[in-house]
């Protein structure tokens, strides 16, 4: 589930072109949950969406039991950028930190493990908010020279603030 291996790189040292391309991918991979997470900060609809796959699909379900939340998994690329664009748009301010990425590749698949804490402020209000800090658990798949999101697991170890009126109960 999370990345442990206890290496960064695997391609051999001595191999120039081998490091580079699994250098360049270990950026593309990263990139993917940066997207993610500016996509929602700006509200930049074409920038979020290019995070995912088609096919994609995110469960904050884990996060959301944290509050008593019961949110559906979403799937499909369209379904995720709408629902979440559209239930923060004009109502929630947000800010994400991605940290302590770990990466483990398989050619053209790749598994992404990350902190993200996550700042949500009602837009009238910036007294209420929620503070989340959540372990992220991705997969990846090659899309041509880049990286895309085909699922995302977003689990929760603490938060602060008021999750139920970010994100419903």
């Amino acid at each position: 589930m999370y990345g442990t291996d206890a290496h960064a790189i695997s391609a051999p040292a001595t191999d120039i072109d081998a490091v580079v391309r699994e250098l360049r991918d270990r950026a593309e991979i990263l990139d993917a949950l940066h997207r993610f997470a500016l996509g929602q900060d700006l509200k930049d609809e074409a920038l979020f969406a290019s995070a995912f796959a088609a096919d994609a699909e995110l469960d904050f379900r884990p996060a959301a039991a944290k509050w008593g939340g019961r949110p559906p998994v979403m799937v499909g690329r369209d379904t995720i950028v709408t629902t979440i664009l559209a239930s923060f748009t004009g109502r929630i301010d947000t800010t994400h930190q991605v940290t302590n990425p770990r990466i483990a590749l398989d050619a053209d698949t790749a598994r992404l493990t990350a902190l993200v804490e996550a700042q949500h402020l009602l837009t009238a209000d910036h007294d209420t908010f929620a503070l989340l800090k959540n372990p992220y658990d991705v997969e990846l798949v090659r899309d041509r020279e880049r990286w895309v999101i085909r699922r995302m697991r977003i689990a929760n170890t603490w938060y602060t603030g008021d999750p139920v009126t970010i994100f419903g109960g």
